[in-house]
Protein backbone atom coordinates (compact mmCIF):
# COMPACT_ATOMS: atom_id res chain seq x y z
CA UNK A 1 0.00 0.00 0.00
CA UNK A 2 1.40 3.89 -1.51
CA UNK A 3 2.11 5.54 1.54
CA UNK A 4 -0.20 9.09 1.73
CA UNK A 5 2.69 11.95 2.37
CA UNK A 6 0.27 14.97 1.96
CA UNK A 7 0.11 16.92 4.72
CA UNK A 8 -2.99 18.54 6.18
CA UNK A 9 -2.70 22.21 7.64
CA UNK A 10 -4.35 25.44 7.89
CA UNK A 11 -2.68 28.78 6.29
CA UNK A 12 -0.69 30.15 6.65
CA UNK A 13 1.68 28.31 5.01
CA UNK A 14 4.62 31.20 4.88
CA UNK A 15 5.73 32.07 7.74
CA UNK A 16 8.59 34.40 7.98
CA UNK A 17 11.51 33.95 10.64
CA UNK A 18 10.73 37.11 12.81
CA UNK A 19 7.58 37.25 14.66
CA UNK A 20 5.42 40.18 16.13
CA UNK A 21 7.13 40.45 19.56
CA UNK A 22 10.91 39.94 17.88
CA UNK A 23 9.99 42.59 15.29
CA UNK A 24 8.30 45.35 17.64
CA UNK A 25 11.86 44.86 20.12
CA UNK A 26 14.23 45.57 17.18
CA UNK A 27 11.92 48.95 16.57
CA UNK A 28 12.90 49.66 20.00
CA UNK A 29 16.24 49.09 19.84
CA UNK A 30 16.31 51.14 16.68
CA UNK A 31 14.79 53.87 19.24
CA UNK A 32 17.66 54.06 21.26
CA UNK A 33 20.03 56.12 19.25
CA UNK A 34 17.12 58.92 19.09
CA UNK A 35 16.07 58.33 22.95
CA UNK A 36 19.74 58.48 24.38
CA UNK A 37 20.63 61.51 22.49
CA UNK A 38 17.38 62.95 23.75
CA UNK A 39 17.79 61.91 27.58
CA UNK A 40 21.71 63.26 27.00
CA UNK A 41 20.25 66.63 25.59
CA UNK A 42 17.24 67.43 27.67
CA UNK A 43 18.76 65.21 30.99
CA UNK A 44 16.00 64.24 33.53
CA UNK A 45 12.93 65.89 32.11
CA UNK A 46 13.25 63.40 28.85
CA UNK A 47 13.80 60.95 30.82
CA UNK A 48 10.76 61.87 33.04
CA UNK A 49 8.53 62.05 30.07
CA UNK A 50 9.70 58.78 28.47
CA UNK A 51 9.22 56.37 31.96
CA UNK A 52 5.40 58.11 32.69
CA UNK A 53 4.73 57.19 28.98
CA UNK A 54 5.95 53.62 28.80
CA UNK A 55 4.85 52.91 32.17
CA UNK A 56 1.67 54.76 31.78
CA UNK A 57 1.08 52.75 28.19
CA UNK A 58 1.43 49.35 29.91
CA UNK A 59 -0.76 49.63 32.58
CA UNK A 60 -3.79 50.98 30.49
CA UNK A 61 -3.04 48.35 27.70
CA UNK A 62 -3.11 45.70 30.88
CA UNK A 63 -6.65 47.51 32.25
CA UNK A 64 -8.13 47.04 28.74
CA UNK A 65 -6.81 43.54 27.43
CA UNK A 66 -8.46 42.88 31.30
CA UNK A 67 -12.00 44.27 30.20
CA UNK A 68 -11.89 43.05 26.90
CA UNK A 69 -11.04 39.53 28.50
CA UNK A 70 -8.08 38.88 26.79
CA UNK A 71 -6.06 35.65 28.00
CA UNK A 72 -2.24 35.63 29.20
CA UNK A 73 -2.89 39.84 30.07
CA UNK A 74 1.05 40.21 31.52
CA UNK A 75 2.40 38.26 28.15
CA UNK A 76 0.23 40.17 25.90
CA UNK A 77 0.83 43.82 27.96
CA UNK A 78 4.91 43.09 27.54
CA UNK A 79 4.55 42.24 23.40
CA UNK A 80 6.49 45.06 23.16
CA UNK A 81 3.74 47.07 21.47
CA UNK A 82 2.49 49.43 24.38
CA UNK A 83 6.38 49.63 24.87
CA UNK A 84 6.88 51.30 21.47
CA UNK A 85 3.17 52.98 22.09
CA UNK A 86 4.49 54.91 25.12
CA UNK A 87 7.87 55.12 23.77
CA UNK A 88 6.75 56.99 20.34
CA UNK A 89 4.37 58.93 22.17
CA UNK A 90 7.00 60.44 24.69
CA UNK A 91 9.26 61.16 21.58
CA UNK A 92 6.38 63.39 20.16
CA UNK A 93 6.05 65.03 23.32
CA UNK A 94 8.17 67.90 24.53
CA UNK A 95 10.85 67.30 27.55
CA UNK A 96 8.18 70.18 29.14
CA UNK A 97 5.40 68.26 29.52
CA UNK A 98 4.41 67.49 32.86
CA UNK A 99 3.52 63.26 34.25
CA UNK A 100 -0.30 63.78 34.21
CA UNK A 101 -0.46 64.92 29.96
CA UNK A 102 1.87 61.79 29.44
CA UNK A 103 -1.16 59.83 31.42
CA UNK A 104 -3.85 61.40 29.18
CA UNK A 105 -2.08 60.65 26.18
CA UNK A 106 -1.29 57.40 26.86
CA UNK A 107 -4.96 56.77 27.90
CA UNK A 108 -6.27 58.41 24.40
CA UNK A 109 -3.23 56.15 22.67
CA UNK A 110 -4.12 52.70 24.40
CA UNK A 111 -8.60 53.23 24.19
CA UNK A 112 -9.30 55.62 21.37
CA UNK A 113 -5.91 54.17 19.37
CA UNK A 114 -5.91 50.93 19.87
CA UNK A 115 -8.62 48.93 22.15
CA UNK A 116 -11.52 50.40 20.59
CA UNK A 117 -10.87 48.91 17.48
CA UNK A 118 -10.24 45.56 18.93
CA UNK A 119 -6.66 45.58 19.57
CA UNK A 120 -3.05 44.98 17.87
CA UNK A 121 -3.74 44.78 14.38
CA UNK A 122 -7.60 46.04 14.31
CA UNK A 123 -6.03 49.80 14.78
CA UNK A 124 -6.66 51.83 11.57
CA UNK A 125 -4.76 55.08 13.04
CA UNK A 126 -1.22 55.28 14.68
CA UNK A 127 -1.84 55.31 18.43
CA UNK A 128 0.94 57.80 19.33
CA UNK A 129 -0.22 60.17 16.67
CA UNK A 130 -3.97 60.20 17.94
CA UNK A 131 -2.79 60.89 21.46
CA UNK A 132 -0.10 63.42 20.00
CA UNK A 133 -2.61 65.12 18.18
CA UNK A 134 -5.75 65.10 20.84
CA UNK A 135 -2.17 66.50 23.04
CA UNK A 136 -1.69 69.28 20.29
CA UNK A 137 -5.80 69.97 20.29
CA UNK A 138 -6.43 69.70 24.12
CA UNK A 139 -3.08 71.60 25.55
CA UNK A 140 -1.72 73.64 22.61
CA UNK A 141 0.13 76.13 25.30
CA UNK A 142 1.88 72.95 26.95
CA UNK A 143 2.51 70.87 23.46
CA UNK A 144 4.45 74.13 21.75
CA UNK A 145 7.01 75.13 25.01
CA UNK A 146 10.23 73.79 23.62
CA UNK A 147 13.65 74.46 25.17
CA UNK A 148 16.99 74.08 23.64
CA UNK A 149 18.35 71.08 25.11
CA UNK A 150 21.16 70.71 28.08
CA UNK A 151 19.67 74.34 28.74
CA UNK A 152 17.25 73.38 32.11
CA UNK A 153 16.13 76.96 32.69
CA UNK A 154 12.45 77.44 32.00
CA UNK A 155 12.89 79.71 29.11
CA UNK A 156 11.33 78.24 26.08
CA UNK A 157 11.79 79.40 21.99
CA UNK A 158 10.26 78.68 19.12
CA UNK A 159 11.52 76.03 17.21
CA UNK A 160 12.97 76.63 13.35
CA UNK A 161 9.76 75.65 11.56
CA UNK A 162 7.97 77.64 14.51
CA UNK A 163 10.00 81.07 13.76
CA UNK A 164 9.32 80.46 10.58
CA UNK A 165 6.12 80.76 10.11
CA UNK A 166 5.75 83.59 12.69
CA UNK A 167 8.90 85.85 12.14
CA UNK A 168 9.56 84.99 8.59
CA UNK A 169 12.38 83.42 6.86
CA UNK A 170 15.17 86.06 7.61
CA UNK A 171 14.87 84.45 11.44
CA UNK A 172 16.37 81.13 9.97
CA UNK A 173 18.48 81.89 7.20
CA UNK A 174 22.00 81.89 9.58
CA UNK A 175 20.97 78.50 11.14
CA UNK A 176 23.26 75.96 11.19
CA UNK A 177 21.89 73.06 9.03
CA UNK A 178 24.64 70.31 9.95
CA UNK A 179 24.14 70.96 13.82
CA UNK A 180 20.32 70.76 13.77
CA UNK A 181 21.04 67.28 11.24
CA UNK A 182 23.25 65.81 13.91
CA UNK A 183 20.96 67.63 16.97
CA UNK A 184 23.45 69.62 18.87
CA UNK A 185 21.35 72.56 20.39
CA UNK A 186 21.35 75.87 19.00
CA UNK A 187 21.24 79.28 20.93
CA UNK A 188 18.10 80.95 21.18
CA UNK A 189 16.35 78.18 18.93
CA UNK A 190 13.34 75.56 20.45
CA UNK A 191 14.62 71.87 20.24
CA UNK A 192 11.47 70.51 19.51
CA UNK A 193 9.33 67.30 20.49
CA UNK A 194 11.80 64.38 22.41
CA UNK A 195 12.61 62.32 19.47
CA UNK A 196 12.89 64.81 17.00
CA UNK A 197 15.59 66.40 18.26
CA UNK A 198 18.82 64.89 15.46
CA UNK A 199 18.43 63.51 12.18
CA UNK A 200 21.22 62.12 12.02
CA UNK A 201 20.13 59.75 15.49
CA UNK A 202 16.82 58.58 13.38
CA UNK A 203 18.67 57.75 10.34
CA UNK A 204 20.77 55.34 12.60
CA UNK A 205 17.68 53.44 13.55
CA UNK A 206 15.88 53.69 10.37
CA UNK A 207 18.67 52.00 8.15
CA UNK A 208 18.58 49.26 10.91
CA UNK A 209 15.06 48.67 10.65
CA UNK A 210 15.67 48.93 6.56
CA UNK A 211 18.70 46.61 7.43
CA UNK A 212 16.57 44.18 9.33
CA UNK A 213 13.68 44.64 6.78
CA UNK A 214 11.30 45.38 9.14
CA UNK A 215 9.83 48.41 7.28
CA UNK A 216 10.39 49.11 3.70
CA UNK A 217 12.86 51.50 2.25
CA UNK A 218 10.21 52.82 -0.49
CA UNK A 219 7.95 54.69 2.31
CA UNK A 220 10.90 56.85 4.38
CA UNK A 221 12.48 57.31 0.88
CA UNK A 222 9.22 58.64 -1.16
CA UNK A 223 7.96 60.73 1.29
CA UNK A 224 11.06 62.49 2.25
CA UNK A 225 12.10 63.12 -1.40
CA UNK A 226 8.19 64.61 -1.58
CA UNK A 227 8.82 67.16 0.89
CA UNK A 228 12.57 68.02 -0.58
CA UNK A 229 10.73 68.51 -4.55
CA UNK A 230 7.75 70.27 -3.35
CA UNK A 231 9.64 72.78 -0.58
CA UNK A 232 12.07 73.00 -3.63
CA UNK A 233 9.84 74.35 -6.18
CA UNK A 234 8.35 76.91 -3.84
CA UNK A 235 12.05 78.40 -2.78
CA UNK A 236 12.70 78.41 -6.21
CA UNK A 237 9.41 80.51 -7.24
CA UNK A 238 9.86 83.03 -4.38
CA UNK A 239 13.77 82.08 -2.21
CA UNK A 240 12.62 85.12 -0.20
CA UNK A 241 9.90 83.81 1.56
CA UNK A 242 10.11 80.07 1.41
CA UNK A 243 13.16 78.18 2.77
CA UNK A 244 15.86 75.85 1.36
CA UNK A 245 14.85 72.14 0.87
CA UNK A 246 17.54 71.38 3.03
CA UNK A 247 15.86 73.37 6.12
CA UNK A 248 12.72 71.36 5.75
CA UNK A 249 14.85 68.13 6.03
CA UNK A 250 16.50 69.10 9.26
CA UNK A 251 13.58 70.63 11.03
CA UNK A 252 10.46 68.92 12.84
CA UNK A 253 9.46 65.33 12.65
CA UNK A 254 9.87 64.52 9.30
CA UNK A 255 12.58 61.80 9.73
CA UNK A 256 10.78 60.38 12.60
CA UNK A 257 7.79 60.24 11.04
CA UNK A 258 9.15 58.71 8.18
CA UNK A 259 11.14 55.92 9.51
CA UNK A 260 8.70 55.02 12.94
CA UNK A 261 5.26 55.99 12.06
CA UNK A 262 4.33 56.03 8.29
CA UNK A 263 6.01 52.63 7.96
CA UNK A 264 3.96 50.94 10.79
CA UNK A 265 2.51 47.42 8.80
CA UNK A 266 -0.89 47.69 10.47
CA UNK A 267 -2.03 50.81 8.87
CA UNK A 268 -0.40 51.99 6.36
CA UNK A 269 -0.84 49.64 2.74
CA UNK A 270 0.73 46.17 2.00
CA UNK A 271 0.84 46.51 -1.77
CA UNK A 272 4.30 48.28 -3.29
CA UNK A 273 2.14 50.88 -5.26
CA UNK A 274 0.05 51.34 -2.07
CA UNK A 275 2.95 52.31 -0.55
CA UNK A 276 4.31 54.55 -3.03
CA UNK A 277 0.62 56.61 -2.93
CA UNK A 278 0.70 56.54 0.84
CA UNK A 279 4.15 57.79 1.34
CA UNK A 280 3.58 60.85 -1.28
CA UNK A 281 0.42 61.69 0.07
CA UNK A 282 2.00 61.76 3.28
CA UNK A 283 4.71 64.16 1.61
CA UNK A 284 2.42 66.63 -0.34
CA UNK A 285 0.35 66.80 3.21
CA UNK A 286 3.05 67.59 5.10
CA UNK A 287 4.52 70.22 2.77
CA UNK A 288 1.05 71.90 2.03
CA UNK A 289 1.16 72.32 5.99
CA UNK A 290 4.33 73.40 5.94
CA UNK A 291 4.01 75.96 3.19
CA UNK A 292 0.39 76.97 3.99
CA UNK A 293 -1.04 76.00 7.14
CA UNK A 294 -1.80 77.02 10.53
CA UNK A 295 0.70 75.06 12.33
CA UNK A 296 4.53 74.87 11.69
CA UNK A 297 4.50 71.15 11.15
CA UNK A 298 1.98 68.93 9.69
CA UNK A 299 3.76 65.55 9.62
CA UNK A 300 1.06 63.70 12.12
CA UNK A 301 -2.11 65.47 10.33
CA UNK A 302 -0.07 64.16 7.01
CA UNK A 303 0.23 60.78 8.41
CA UNK A 304 -2.94 60.10 10.07
CA UNK A 305 -5.14 62.16 6.72
CA UNK A 306 -3.45 59.08 4.47
CA UNK A 307 -4.17 56.71 7.21
CA UNK A 308 -7.83 57.18 7.04
CA UNK A 309 -7.26 56.04 2.97
CA UNK A 310 -5.35 53.80 3.51
CA UNK A 311 -8.87 51.26 2.70
CA UNK A 312 -8.67 52.86 -0.36
CA UNK A 313 -6.08 53.13 -1.39
CA UNK A 314 -5.69 49.14 -0.59
CA UNK A 315 -8.35 48.52 -2.41
CA UNK A 316 -7.47 50.18 -5.78
CA UNK A 317 -4.06 49.11 -5.75
CA UNK A 318 -4.27 45.07 -4.89
CA UNK A 319 -3.60 42.72 -7.19
CA UNK A 320 -6.42 41.21 -9.52
CA UNK A 321 -7.56 38.03 -9.27
CA UNK A 322 -7.10 35.77 -11.91
CA UNK A 323 -10.07 36.55 -14.22
CA UNK A 324 -11.35 39.41 -13.27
Amino acid sequence: MQENRFVIKNAPFLRGKEDIKSIMWTVVVALLPTTLWAIYLYRYRALTVILSCIIFTEIFEMIFLKIRGVKNVFEKAFDGSAFITGLLLALNLPSTSPWWMCAVGSFVAMLFGKHIYGGLGNNPFNPALIARVFLLLSFPSIMTRWTTGVNLTAQTFATPLGMLKTQGLSSVSNLDYLKLFFGFPIEGVGGGSIGEISEFAILIGGILLIFRRIIPFIVPLIYISTVFVFTWIFNIIDPTKYASPFFHMVTGGLFLGAFFMATDMVTTPITKKGKIIFAFGCGLITSLIRLFGAYPEGVSFAILIMEAISPTIEKFTKNKKFGE
